[in-house]
């Protein structure tokens, strides 16, 4: 797998999906440690999890409704849960995904 992870990071268990990442299990969270070689897009989709990221590496388009915005290395984003959204990635670009579950409605 490509991305510039310290050896501990690249000895979790490989994610199973779109795009190669480790994964780090946590109570009512995952975390991906991400890389996407330039070139990759990915297809308008949903899950069930509120995401947030942060790009170490390269850069991220991110689709989300009528918005398109830019993600650079240092910044961060966020995904609400159940909203169609789909990205693109012009350059090698790895990233850390927190992936919540949503907290309950009151």
């Amino acid at each position: 797998m490509a991305g510039k992870y310290p050896d501990r990071i690249r000895s979790l268990p490989l994610y199973d999906g779109r795009f190669d990442a480790h994964k780090l299990a946590a109570q009512g969270s995952d975390v991906l440690f991400a890389s996407y070689p330039a070139g990759t897009s990915i297809p308008p989709h949903t899950h069930d999890t509120d995401n947030y990221g942060v790009i170490i590496r390269g850069q991220l388009t991110l689709h989300i409704k009528d918005t398109t915005e830019t993600y650079g290395v240092g910044d961060w984003y966020h995904v609400p849960a159940f909203v169609e959204h789909s990205a693109d990635f012009s350059e090698e670009t790895d990233e850390i995904e927190f992936w919540f579950q949503p907290e309950p409605s009151n």
